[in-house]
């Protein structure tokens, strides 16, 4: 009896249903990574569900009955054709097998090499199917096949080398799921042509197919399972790493605050007055650095935390490459934030470099829409000339949050760092904003006004510093007007001492 039934199973696939079964299953699995296409934004998901979409349309042909059969009966004349679908399924399945196992990224070459051979066979399949709307021979579509089915069987076992080269543990599903339809398809065509020269049913040559059909699929979806799994569990640990990160830079806060505390009682026990004085104008010089530096320290837990929802919002989407370019920046801004709390100057090439740096996660939270732009004098030597740590950041961030923030159209801004004699450098900071008089109206109606510390300290870290130099730095502001004379923005303009 068993006998029986295993005979009717393999022998009569068409008639007991197994082939409605396979595409069936198909089906659902093309459907449901197609909604998770939508849910994740992963084009991994889209080539999937196209890669089983297409498996579906080459066996289309060999239903006449149910739900599919009539789904896809208004386009019978396109199910007609399976050399064209499985070609299709065939070049979806390697950029799939690619995109899966990030070939891209960790096999360069092969990469490269293969997606010029594909768009080769791409080029081929378009003109042959040219030739047969032009021809309209059907002839001419099983002929082309038939050459496709060459190279495509040699660059599929060739593949096996760059997919056993991946590090990835999820390259095995690809392997034993490919292999399995391999073996399947080579076992299902030699025995067609037994059956067929012998003048035999050749249905039993489609279970074994269906079968490879079957197990492949299962494997890939698993595959796709484990790899959500991974990406969950790195998102987990990018968000371990930002908090930790965090809480470092709170006890930076605190070490700074006691550093600070320390220093004040120390000054308060001198007896001798000269020398007091003398400690007096160091520490008012050393209070100066030492506030900057609690608040670069701070950075403003605002901006932190803002920086980190941004950056969250990537990771919830599913954009993993925005999330790390802008993790890697964030996470070298607060570096170079916390060393310059330990060095009281910097080289203006240092200096350029931290300002595009808080530009961009600024931005982030801007959509981008900030156009920056920096013009550099070449005649400035920027790794030897040393100038107050982060003296320009608070104008920085004046012009984005009370200036551009609150611009609706086309937000610019732009530094312009040049030589201004040869013992002085010029910055101008100038944005396209409301204006400092706009901006001042709206600040006076919060509830809630803060004093713009970080440009205070700035003027005064600017005082002490100049005190080492013959000539004076400064700050100007000059509020802008466009030919209305409407506020057309604020520039500041800081001029810094150097040797």
């Amino acid at each position: 009896m068993e006998d029986n039934l295993v005979t009717y199973f393999f022998n009569y696939p068409f008639q007991n249903g197994f082939i409605i079964f396979t595409i069936g299953a198909l089906f659902i699995l093309t459907v449901f990574h197609f909604l998770l296409y939508f849910q994740h934004k992963d084009k991994l998901y889209l080539l999937y569900s196209g890669y089983t979409f297409f498996i579906i349309f080459s066996q289309l042909h060999h239903l006449n009955e149910g739900f599919l059969y009539q789904l896809f009966l208004p386009i019978k004349q396109v199910v007609s054709y399976p050399t064209i679908a499985t070609k299709i399924y065939f070049i979806l399945y390697v950029f799939f097998t690619f995109k899966f196992l990030n070939i891209k990224s960790e096999l360069p070459k092969w990469y490269k090499w293969s997606k010029q051979f594909m768009y080769i066979i791409i080029l081929y399949c378009t003109l042959v199917f040219i030739v047969y709307l032009i021809k309209m021979d059907v002839t001419i579509l099983y002929d082309g096949y038939m050459l496709f089915t060459i190279p495509m069987t040699i660059f599929g076992i060739i593949l096996y080398i760059p997919f056993f080269k991946v590090k990835s543990p999820l390259k095995y599903y690809i392997i034993i799921g490919s292999f399995i339809l391999l073996i399947s398809s080579l076992i299902s065509l030699v025995y067609y042509l037994n059956l067929q020269n012998t003048n035999q049913s050749i249905e039993p040559s489609y279970s074994i197919l269906y079968i490879g059909f079957l197990l492949e699929n299962v494997l890939f979806s698993l595959g796709l399972g484990h790899k959500q799994k991974l990406v969950l569990e790195e998102r987990d640990q990018s968000k371990d790493k930002l908090i930790q990160q965090l809480k470092e830079n709170e006890k930076l806060r605190d070490k700074i605050q006691e550093q600070l505390e320390r220093d004040v009682k120390s000054l308060n026990e001198q007896a001798e007055i000269e020398r007091l004085k003398n400690l007096e104008i160091e520490y008012d010089k050393e209070l100066a650095e030492l506030k900057v530096s609690s608040l670069r320290s701070q950075m403003n837990p605002h901006f932190i935390f803002n920086s980190l929802n941004s950056i969250k919002r990537y990771i919830i989407d599913n954009e993993k490459e925005n999330a790390v370019f802008y993790l890697n920046k964030f996470s070298k801004l607060i570096r170079k934030i916390l060393a310059s709390t330990e060095n009281r100057e910097s080289s203006l090439e240092e200096e350029l470099e931290t300002l595009k740096l808080y530009v961009n996660i600024e931005n982030l939270r801007f959509n981008n829409t900030i156009d920056f732009k920096m013009d550099c004098d070449p005649s400035l030597n920027l790794s030897s000339i040393k100038i107050p740590s982060l003296i320009t950041q608070p104008f920085i961030e004046n012009a984005i949050w009370h200036g551009l923030s609150l611009k609706k159209d086309q937000r610019i801004l732009k530094m312009n760092l040049k030589k201004e004699n040869e013992s002085q450098v010029r910055f101008d900071i100038i944005d396209n904003g409301i204006g400092r008089e706009k901006s001042s109206a709206l600040k006076a109606k919060k509830l809630h006004k803060r004093d713009s510390l970080g440009v205070k300290l700035s003027e005064e870290r600017l005082k002490h510093f100049s005190k080492s130099f013959k000539t004076q730095g400064t700050i100007t502001f000059t509020d802008l007007y466009d030919e209305n004379n409407k506020p057309s923005g604020t520039k500041v303009s800081i001029i810094i001492p150097f040797d």
